[in-house]
């Protein structure tokens, strides 16, 4: 889009100086390019700044040669309600991670509420009511995707439609309620499929009272669209049916922070040899009995590319185009038309590595300087992360 075509309140931001830029994708994870420009929050061109015209923009960020990369999603959160969270009896941890690079959210189920309802109208009014609040309120500008009920015995598909028309999209973890039979859970999320709401489903062990063993044959049976983490929230399945869980269906393998790490590794291990690395997604499953972890993401993009061997590239696509691709949002790829959601990054000082990317592949975490949602500058300098070699300025 060229300033012509632009009218007097739309709102440019012009990202110059970039040293390397990671696209969020698979298949082309590093970008050409020094500028990236963005107009009413969504991107509108990625190039270099000698061919691209930066003029008349409303904000304009000097990256001093650092990277930008799409901000990061967490596929696994149980919020409550605002940035507060009763489980940690901790408040502003949606603020704390953003300063560890989250920009999105996706609630698993709004579990931790004490009274949780379980009764089908109570549910339906929680969920719905849980949508509303965020979609209505950004703690600090992450995008918290809410409203996620917990399926409970006796809910008819008229429920799940009346839940569709009222705007929820989320299921929470099936198995986390009183429905844990294969077969009664893959009747509702039949159900919910065809409303238009995605389902996840608890894997592993019991993780909170109420909750129990859900194994690969109740997954593969229930059929959710994601494998919710196949390492474990705490409790990992055992090998064999972590491997049979990624070779057996199509669905998403989500990996978490708060799970069984070498179990984390299996997995995605097999999804490459099975060559369906796009399949991976990251979450940390907090807030949980482990507490907040703002650093989650960072930590588990570090840890798989460090004892994983995956390039630190490829590791970024897994918590951001991966799961953008799989959970059907706008953010998580830096290309024309997506949301303008980014991090900028560098090196933490004093870390080991030529670049970024190699020090991130020795297990190191990057510093992040600032973060970007829908074109506007959400934090400067992160609080969490080590300090980077190199920070940016808004001009």
């Amino acid at each position: 889009m060229t300033d012509k075509n632009m009218t007097d309140t739309q709102e440019k931001l012009v990202i110059r100086h970039i040293g390397r830029i990671l696209s969020g994708k698979l298949e082309a994870p590093l970008l050409d390019g020094d500028c990236v420009i963005a107009i009413d929050g969504r991107i509108s061109d990625i190039g270099y700044e000698t061919d691209m015209n930066t003029d008349n923009a409303s904000t304009t960020i000097d990256a001093n040669d650092t990277w930008l990369a799409p901000g990061l999603i967490d596929s696994h959160v149980h919020p409550v309600i605002g940035d507060y969270t009763p489980r940690q009896q901790q408040i502003n941890w949606i603020d704390s991670c953003l300063h560890g690079g989250v920009t999105t959210m996706i609630s698993a189920g709004e579990v931790h509420l004490p009274g949780r309802p379980k009764d089908i109208v109570g549910l339906k009014a929680m969920a719905i009511a849980s949508q509303r609040w965020y979609e209505n309120f950004r703690p600090s500008g992450v995008k918290m995707h809410a409203g996620a009920p917990v399926l409970e015995e006796g809910m008819e598909e008229q429920d799940f439609k009346d839940l569709s028309d009222a705007g929820v999209k989320l299921l929470g973890e099936v198995g986390l309620g009183s429905v844990k039979a294969g077969e009664t859970a893959a009747q509702m999320v039949k159900w919910a499929r065809k409303y238009g709401i995605q389902s996840t489903i608890h894997t592993g062990g019991p993780s909170i009272p109420g909750s129990g063993l859900i194994d690969k044959d109740i997954v593969l049976e229930a059929d959710a669209d994601i494998i919710g983490h196949i390492n474990g929230g705490h409790t990992a399945l055992p090998d064999d049916q972590i491997m049979c869980l990624c070779e057996s269906c199509t669905r998403g393998i989500e990996i978490v922070h708060n799970g069984n790490e070498r179990a984390g590794l299996l997995a995605m291990r097999t999804a490459f040899e099975i060559d369906q690395s796009e399949r991976v997604i990251l979450g940390t499953d907090s807030p949980a009995g482990s507490g907040v972890q703002p650093l989650g993401i960072l930590r588990m993009i570090a840890l798989l590319s460090s004892l994983g061997n995956v390039p630190a590239e490829i590791a970024f696509c897994f918590a951001t185009g991966n799961t953008a691709r799989m959970r059907e949002l706008d953010s998580g790829i830096i290309e024309p038309g997506k949301s303008a959601d980014f991090i900028i990054l560098d090196q933490a000082q004093h870390s080991p590595g030529a670049d970024m990317l190699e020090s991130i592949q020795q297990g190191n975490l990057p510093g992040i300087g600032m973060s970007v949602i829908d074109g506007k500058v959400t934090s400067h300098r992160s609080r969490n992360t080590p300090p980077a070699a190199r920070l940016p300025r808004v001009c």
